[in-house]
């Protein structure tokens, strides 16, 4: 079979589960209805690299119901489900992922995802963090530059990469330009990715269209907030089963994502620290009674740290070193560079021993002074590592707005810059989902439109979708 997963005797169990999450997910099952007759990703190549997740299963069959030829990995070395991966290969689409791969694993997956069985690439991606836009850009970047490859990286995980690509550049020479040339566009799910692409166009580097999916307020405030706000403790839990209440927890970084974590540390009845945030977002934490204060200042007390920031070097080694005794470090930002774990292995005299094995990654970190802190999933996403993530309802939101921006990039000509999807689909995926809730809403009059000069009905109407 053309894939990769760790036991596909997996797959009856995850199939079980598939049909739970569609009864929770109204929204993405409501788009598939619509589309389904239409087809309109009818004879598209697309390669995906997002978390392994019965919840991205379900983005999966949607892809490949509307007519797409579709390759999967996940864009995390610990967040794939083995049995949603089981039930995808199952079903006869390419699948290469497993919970507990290795950084060599992890790319050479990206890389197969990214190659068709003719040896070709996609038309579409859709992209968790960058990883496959960041793939092909660095391979065309290698071509017409060859030591941009033969360059040192800057970490374990770049040298793994420059790797690859010298290995792909000496089987295929000009392979990524023939891949890049056919890419219609990406659609990106998270902030950081985001940043990446914008970075790009803003550079004249971005090499084929891309679509923010990320900030679609019903993906950034449902996924990054609910999401974060259900899963967050969810992974701290299953990891140590430590009990939160009372706990002096540290969240560095309010956005979306932090303000979520907050709020689940406090729905635990956690005494939380806001650190590492603007003025601005220092504001709003202060009126939703938060202390703001500096990681360095939290060191003797804090019990739990959290990192959502999406930049890196925010708990460093020295900060770690200088913890409290069996403090617990963990990060929720999409990369794994937040903390600093390199440096913190590299100590002189420390010792370090894995508590749970890739199921759900706890190591202890003794320093030679003898107190102790617990490193969760390696630095990586808690929530996925440690436990399974956002939970349906949640996806459904994201997995909706994701489907929609496909349809877009095979639908339309798209420029080489980042697109929002309009405010329209955004209002809809909302609309499709409200449902779930037996929610109604009251409608605008012709005259109430007239007076706020909108228009009182957009394109996509409700009545279009079956649910």
């Amino acid at each position: 079979m053309d894939c990769k997963v760790k036991d596909l005797s997996l797959a009856d169990f995850g199939r079980k589960e598939l049909d739970i999450a569609s009864h929770e997910m109204p929204g993405l099952m409501a788009v598939r209805r619509r589309y389904a007759g239409e087809k309109p990703l009818k004879g598209l190549k697309i390669t995906g690299s997002l978390h392994m997740t019965i919840q991205t299963a379900c983005l999966i069959e949607t892809l490949a119901e509307l007519g797409a030829q579709v390759r999967w990995a996940s864009c995390n070395i610990f967040s794939t489900q083995d049995h949603a991966a089981a039930a995808i290969a199952a079903r006869g689409i390419p699948v290469f992922a497993w919970k507990g791969e290795t950084l060599e694993e992890y790319w050479d997956c990206t890389y197969r995802a990214l190659t068709f069985p003719d040896g070709s690439g996609p038309d579409q991606i859709v992209d968790d963090g960058g990883d496959a836009t960041l793939l092909i850009h660095w391979g065309v970047k290698g071509e017409e530059d060859p030591s941009f490859l033969t360059r040192k990286g800057e970490s374990e995980e770049e040298e793994v990469i420059l790797a690859l690509l010298r290995r792909v550049a000496e089987k295929d020479p000009g392979h990524w330009h023939k891949v890049a040339s056919h890419v219609r566009g990406v659609s990106e799910e998270t902030t950081t990715g985001v940043h990446r692409l914008i970075r790009m166009a803003e550079n004249g580097e971005l090499l084929f269209p891309a679509i923010n999916v990320n900030d679609s307020v019903t993906k950034s405030k449902f996924d990054n907030i609910y999401g974060c706000r259900h899963s967050l403790t969810d992974g701290i839990k299953r990891a140590l089963d430590v009990l939160l209440a009372g706990k002096e927890a540290v969240v560095c970084g309010y956005g979306d994502v932090g303000k979520g974590c907050a709020e689940a540390l406090l729905n635990e009845r956690a005494r939380v620290t806001v650190t590492e945030i603007d003025p601005i977002c220092a504001l709003q934490a202060c009126m939703a009674g938060l202390r703001v204060s500096t990681v360095e200042d939290m060191l003797p007390v804090g019990d739990v740290y959290v990192t959502a920031t999406g930049n890196c070097h925010i708990i460093t080694a020295e900060h770690m070193m200088k913890m409290k005794d069996q403090a617990i470090v963990c990060n929720i930002g999409h990369f794994d560079n937040e903390i600093e774990v390199a440096r913190l292995k590299a100590v002189p005299g420390i010792k370090i021993t894995s508590i749970k094995g890739s199921e759900c990654p706890v190591q202890k970190f003794t320093f030679p002074d003898g107190h102790s802190i617990y490193l969760l999933a390696e630095g990586r996403l808690v929530n996925l590592g440690c436990a399974t993530g956002h939970p349906n309802f949640v996806m459904s939101c994201s997995f909706s707005n994701q489907t929609l921006a496909q349809i877009k990039i095979a639908k339309e000509n798209l420029e080489k810059k980042v697109y929002f999807l309009p405010k329209e689909l955004d209002e809809e995926v909302a609309r499709l989902h409200l449902a779930h809730f037996n929610a109604r809403l009251t409608e605008l009059t012709q005259e109430q439109a007239d007076y706020i000069g909108v228009r009182k009905e957009g394109p996509y109407k409700a009545e279009n979708y079956r649910y």
